[in-house]
Order: structure tokens, then sequence, then C-alpha cells
């Protein structure tokens, strides 16, 4: 490896961890916001939307620089084939947090939630938050046991969100005058179940980082590069 080459990488994962940190910190943002009916917050992160969408779009530049200068193989052109997958990712993680801040703005329109579906999605807030972070650490620590776990997060999130689409079923028939606001909150719940689907993807980008194995849709091939 070139002492270019690898400076580029090193920067290019500095960056990597920048998004990362932004984007974790869109997605808390907008959840408090959510929980705590803060309209203010909710305005912030959308407008915070617009630094995740430069970095995501300098990242892929600096990406497509690297491969097309340096022309990298094996490790190297991994590595930065998963940057690319995870940038994207974390792109779309920030947009859904600003889908959840715009859904929290028109929730406080409405009385304090105090119902199932909501109790549901107070869970999988934190259980997104939880992904998310522990896909930073997964990435930072090269560790697949960590990125395994998020696989299975996946799973409780799915399954809360079928929980909510039930609940908010029963809830339109017998309360009927309150139909937005379920349908508000079952949009925020499709908003994390899309969040815990992201972050299963880089923790399936990390297992490919660190051992060449690809494990999406429950393939176990092995890149031999």
């Amino acid at each position: 490896m070139t002492v270019h080459l690898l400076q580029a990488l090193t920067e290019l994962r500095s960056k990597l961890l920048t998004l990362s940190s932004e984007t974790e910190a869109q997605l808390v943002a907008a959840i408090d916001a959510l929980i705590k009916r803060d309209m203010v917050l909710a305005q912030r992160v959308i407008a915070g939307d617009s630094t995740i969408d430069e970095l995501e779009v300098e990242l892929e530049e600096d990406c497509l620089k690297i491969l097309a200068l340096y022309q990298p193989v094996a490790q190297d052109l991994r590595f930065i084939v998963t940057a690319l997958k995870i940038n994207n990712d974390l792109e779309r993680i920030g947009d859904l947090a600003v889908n959840i801040a715009h859904r929290a703005i028109k929730l406080a329109e409405y009385p304090e939630l105090q119902n199932e579906a909501f109790a549901n999605i107070e869970q999988m807030a934190t259980k997104a938050k939880a992904m998310l972070r522990n896909c930073i650490i997964a990435f930072v620590d090269r560790s697949v046991d960590v990125a395994q776990r998020i696989l299975v997060d996946d799973q409780e999130i799915n399954r809360l969100h079928v929980a909510n689409f039930d609940a908010i079923e029963r809830l339109l028939v017998s309360d009927p005058p309150l139909a937005k606001m379920y349908i508000a909150i079952l949009s925020v719940s499709r908003y994390l179940e899309r969040i815990g689907d992201q972050a299963k993807n880089i923790a399936e980008d990390v297992i490919y980082l660190i051992d060449g194995r690809i494990v999406r849709h429950g393939a176990s091939f092995v890149d031999e590069s």
C-alpha cells in the first residue's frame, strides 16, 4: 500500500465516523423531540439534514477518487466498497430521522399519548438508537460479535412494528376521531422499523469488511480477495 493510499483511506475512515456521529445525533434528537413533544427540537432536526447530505456526497466523491487514482485491491477495495454502502445507509437513516421529526410536530398537536401503540414506539426508539450505536462500535472495534447481535435486534424491532400495526388497527375502530393521530404513530413505527433495517444493512457490511462473508438474505458466501 502506498503512503498516499494509506492517507486517503485513513481520511475516508475519519469522515465515515463523522457521518456516523452526525447521523446518530440526528436520530437521538428526533426521538427526543417525539417523546418530549418538542417542536423546536424537531425543527432543528429537519434543518440539520443538509449537513448529513453534504457529508454523504463528499464521502462518495472521496471513494470514487480513491478507486480512480489508486485502483485498490483485496482488503483495501473491500473497505471502500463497504464505506460506500454504509455511507448510503447512514444518509437514509438521517432522512428517516427527519421523517420522525415531521411526525413529532404533527403529534404535538394532539393530547399526550398514553396507549399501547405509543408504548411500543418508545421501545422501538430505544432499540433503534442502540442498534445504530452498536453499528458504530462494530465498525470501530471490527467486532463480528457486535454486528451479529444487531441482526438479532432487528427481529425484535420488526416484532414491535407488527404489534403496533395490530394495536393501531384496533384503535382506529374504537376511537375514530383520533384516526389521523394513530396513522401518524403508525408512520413513526414504520420509520423506526426501516431504521432497524438500515442498521442491519450496516451490520452485514461490517461483517463483510472484517471477514469477507456476505450474509444478506441468509447467504454465507465468502469473498476470498
